[in-house]
């Protein structure tokens, strides 16, 4: 029965040494709703940094503590780094935080928001402008033709 013990004690002393989250080495830049976003999770990383002091709760689950303290080095350090960042440049070209719809060579179409790492989904339609497609699409203008993955797409709108 002790064996069994000090196996789960050590599982819980490694599980509660989490690595951190990796910060990416580009510059932190964030459009106004990324900023707001990123302050939503370090308010929600303080509440679960809280939660997880509560009198034994420490001592009942080492993992909350570490998975708490963890996301609170990382959206401090986000939030730390985050460069608010407005479009800037004519209104047809696509830059940092406008919408840019392109028209694929088989005639679909998608748009895209180019934004910063940490709220870019594109599955929601959002994509980080340091991934291939925006940095093909970064400084391009409506009627532009860029190679993105060794096909070509036609810039056919930004907003």
């Amino acid at each position: 029965m002790a064996v069994a013990l000090t196996r789960e004690e050590d599982y819980e002393a490694q599980a509660a040494n989490l690595p951190d989250r990796p910060v990416s080495t580009h510059p932190n830049l964030v459009t106004a709703s990324g900023l707001a976003a990123i302050e939503a999770e370090l308010a929600a990383a303080r509440a679960g940094y809280s939660a997880a002091q509560t009198v034994g709760g420490i001592s009942a689950d080492r993992t909350a503590m570490a998975r708490a303290t963890r996301d609170l080095r990382y959206w401090g350090a986000r939030r730390a780094s985050a460069q608010l960042t407005e479009p800037q440049g004519g209104a047809d070209e696509a830059v940092f935080g406008r919408t840019v719809e392109v028209e694929r060579e088989d005639g679909r179409r998608q748009v895209f928001r180019i934004v910063g790492e940490d709220e870019a989904d594109p599955k929601a339609g959002s994509v980080s402008y340091v991934s291939p497609l925006a940095r093909a699409l970064l400084g391009k203008r409506v009627g532009d033709v860029v190679a993105v993955n060794s096909a070509e797409v036609e810039i056919v709108g930004v907003r």
